[in-house]
């Protein structure tokens, strides 16, 4: 539920056209419906602007299908549903509740679309390092598409040949929000964020050979970085770099 639905459950109360049995039938399940092996946060809309979203590693695919039918249940708003790091297994499960499920086979990313309204008030710009990379920002996009905002990428755009990062250089200079992924050194989003002025979420990958360390390596260069309009996200994590540049992106 979020604060456009509450006010309208408010106003048909008070106009009379809603009972207010029925008003807290719809509630009833706030902030939070108990299905013993998770407990959904229905009330997650509200309080942050955004509903909760599945983390599907560690997950069954019945149970990952439990919290999205329970979600799909909800009457009281129709919010975007995604899943991250999922698999096709989970995707055929999630499927037969929602035809239109979506996977993104790199990611792992599953959404399930129903809400297509922008909320973001500019474009945030997803921009991986390499090809390897592209996993992890593929996670960044969708989950940054899916929280309502307009949101492109640019690949394989490292280091070892910049020319390739200036071509795109007025596609930088205009994004709202930029979110570098990358992984070996970690070196990309120093660069990146001394040829803008928008805040620039690094994510370091856990790619990349043994003293790179799963990603460690990149991870404490762009700690590291000597440009100030840096912050940094954990290995891998592309969800969180997007929900904390929607949060920006909202501003």
């Amino acid at each position: 539920m979020d604060e456009k639905t509450l006010r309208e459950l408010l106003r048909e109360v008070r106009a009379g056209r809603l009972t207010e049995t029925a008003a807290i039938e719809r509630l009833r399940n706030l902030p939070f419906e108990d299905l013993g092996f998770a407990k959904v946060d229905h009330h997650r809309t509200l309080r942050q602007g955004f509903a909760e979203v599945v983390f599907g590693r560690g997950k069954t695919p019945e149970q990952i299908a439990g919290i999205v039918r329970s979600m799909l249940a909800r009457k009281d708003g129709r919010h975007n549903i995604l899943v991250t790091r999922a698999d096709r297994r989970v995707h055929a499960a999630v499927k037969r509740l929602a035809r239109g499920a979506r996977f993104h086979p790199l990611s792992g990313a599953i959404i399930i679309e129903r809400d297509r309204v922008v909320r973001g008030k500019g474009t945030i710009l997803v921009v991986s390092a390499g090809t390897s990379d592209i996993p992890v920002a593929e996670e960044a996009l969708v989950a940054a598409q899916a929280l309502g905002n307009r949101a492109a990428a640019i690949y394989d755009v490292g280091v070892a040949g910049l020319h390739r990062l200036l071509r795109h250089r007025e596609q930088l200079t205009s994004a709202r929000v930029i979110i570098c992924v990358a992984g070996m050194e970690g070196a990309l989003p120093s660069v990146v964020a001394g040829l803008v002025s928008a805040p620039v979420i690094a994510v370091p990958t856990s790619v990349g050979y043994g003293a790179s360390f799963g990603g460690v390596a990149a991870l404490l260069a762009m700690l590291n970085s000597c440009a100030s309009n840096v912050s940094v996200v954990n290995i891998d994590n592309g969800f969180g770099a997007a929900c904390v540049a929607s949060c920006i992106n909202r501003i």
